[in-house]
């Protein structure tokens, strides 16, 4: 839905950073699904209860990456970039 909202597929989704720059930012479904297949196969996973993560982080900690090699930390971007006012970069977000 999101790449149809800004009228791009999988393969060119980089060009909606040209209407929305911090697009750039955007995960993929299969980087959420990684992160829900991490925390499933996590013995341990009840140290999790009560705690919101985001898949930038679980990205961090049970080393899985996006379709594209990276781990993007978009919550963390969102804050300190987008909502800073600052210009799109993704450096250090990816």
């Amino acid at each position: 839905m999101m790449l149809e909202a800004y009228g791009v597929t999988e393969s060119n989704w980089r060009e909606a950073t040209e209407k929305s720059p911090h697009f750039a930012i955007s995960e993929t479904p299969a980087f959420v699904g990684r992160a829900v297949a991490a925390l499933a196969q996590d013995p341990n996973v009840s140290r999790w209860n009560g705690t919101s993560l985001s898949s930038g982080q679980l990205a961090k900690i049970y080393g899985f990456s996006d379709l594209d090699g990276s781990q993007p930390d978009a919550w963390r971007y969102v804050t300190e970039v987008q909502d800073a006012g600052k210009p799109a970069d993704t450096t250090g977000y990816r």
